[in-house]
């Protein structure tokens, strides 16, 4: 009697998932896009799926164990690139991964040696076997991973109570307590392997000593610290994009080649501004890209030690054609340069949008990841203006305008305008817009140094 195809859901895919992070990745691969040569067999399943280098990874199913056989390096087991074949098989979409199909030889490879394997044990080849070992050092790296997942949640605990102990005692005295207290309470962050709560805790240790209004500023960073913790400790029940942005907030990490393994995009990208922040530890680079084209943009960031320059350096105003793979997030900005086919100069002055559409955005853009440092916005046809204690930009017709931060680039700024209007981008953040380049002529002028 002939065997039929077996069916498996989208749920019994994912049960085989070594963590959440794997099921979260998974699902991004789930796309025809992502896949070539892709089919089925009444017992197996198989595809391939482009990675960082020239050959595509060879990923293989055998459904009667089942078993899994991928090239990619990953150390999980079920890697990414199965799972997300066997969910854009389990999908059933029409075409994605054709039934009835012939294994391809590398495929077949698989499958008969395994056979042979059963064949010599005296069973049949779907019947119920050993599983295969873990790649080696696949379970220590999980063991590791639940291990500092524990170590971050105790953090985020003591934080917790620590900002209790801060609101129960009032912010009225924050100034005179110096900044030793939020410099032990970072190092606490820091033993607990979350570096990303320990530089908002330094950040919310100096905000008394930046004057002006700084009881309500620091009310409202302690409420987006604690709202970070929270995220962690409950991050079970939040959906998978703002997981994952918690997450990297917090301080994990994505291995860029991991990332390059997965989707990328690729287009025309325009390198708007590139600068440097550093502190005593670290140089970091951020460098803004745009594609005109999907009216994308994207925020590669590059470090150095302290006092040494980043590696990566791109020329303000070059068009760089190359693909770029998006960190996993709320709001996808961050990414990671992959291959670079052609560079370029300037093809004009990019398309932007007004003032108001702008802080629109932004508004949307806050209400997904409220841990936002910086949103990148284009305006067209803007002016630079002097308010009473501030500059500011204003739509040409000055019907909606919004302040700008940087004093050192508002003359600067200025004097590319001449009074009229320009093309301008800018990161936004609370207290306004930061200019970083503008458009006197095809290329950009950068405005951060």
């Amino acid at each position: 009697m002939e065997e039929t195809e077996l069916a498996w859901t989208a749920d019994q895919v994912l049960a085989l998932a070594p963590d959440a992070a794997s099921r979260t990745a998974g699902a991004r691969l789930a796309a025809r896009a992502a896949w070539s040569g892709a089919g089925a067999s009444a017992h197996a399943v198989w595809g391939l799926c482009a990675g960082s280098g020239s050959r595509p990874y060879q990923t293989v199913v055998d459904l009667r164990g089942p078993a899994f056989s991928c090239s990619c390096p990953s150390r999980k087991f079920p890697c990414k690139h199965t799972l997300g074949l066997l969910l854009l098989w389990a999908a059933g979409e029409a075409g994605a991964v054709p039934a009835g199909a012939v294994p391809p030889e590398w495929a077949e490879q698989w499958l008969a040696a395994r056979a042979k394997k059963a064949e010599a044990a005296g069973a049949r080849p779907g019947a119920q076997e050993e599983p295969e070992p873990a790649p080696p050092g696949a379970e220590a790296a999980r063991r590791r991973a639940e291990r500092r997942a524990v170590r971050v949640e105790g953090g985020a605990v003591e934080l917790e109570q620590r900002l209790t102990d801060l609101l129960r005692g009032g912010l009225a005295g924050a100034d005179r307590a110096g900044y030793q207290p939020w410099d032990e309470i970072a190092a606490r962050m820091v033993d607990a392997q979350a570096p990303g709560l320990a530089a908002r805790v330094r950040a919310l240790g100096s905000v008394p000593v930046t004057g002006g209004d700084w009881p309500s500023r620091m009310l409202e960073e302690t409420g987006l610290l604690h709202l970070l913790a929270r995220g962690f400790l409950g991050r079970e029940r939040l959906p998978p994009p703002l997981a994952e942005t918690v997450r990297t907030r917090i301080g994990f990490t994505v291995d860029s080649a991991e990332l390059l393994s997965g989707p990328r995009v690729r287009g025309r990208w325009l390198v708007l501004a590139q600068y440097d922040t550093a502190d005593e530890r670290l140089t970091t680079r951020r460098i803004w890209l745009y594609d005109e084209e999907s009216a994308r943009f994207a925020l590669l960031l590059s470090y150095g030690a302290a006092g040494r320059a980043p590696e990566l350096t791109l020329p303000v105003g070059s068009v760089l054609d190359a693909e770029l793979a998006y960190h996993p997030a709320a709001v996808p900005l961050r990414a990671v340069l992959g291959t670079v086919f052609g560079t370029s100069g300037p093809e004009g002055v990019p398309r932007g949008g007004s003032v108001g559409a702008a802080l629109d955005a932004y508004g949307a853009a806050i209400a997904d990841d409220p841990w936002l440092d910086g949103y990148p916005v284009l305006l067209t046809d803007v002016v630079p203006l002097p308010a009473q204690d501030h500059w500011q930009v204003a739509d040409a017709t000055a019907q909606e305008a919004a302040p700008l931060t940087g004093a050192d680039r508002y003359w600067r700024l200025a004097a590319i305008s001449g009074g009229h209007p320009v093309t301008l981008f800018a990161e936004v953040g609370p207290s306004g817009l930061r200019p970083l380049a503008a458009w006197s002529g095809a290329s950009p002028a950068p405005l951060a140094v």
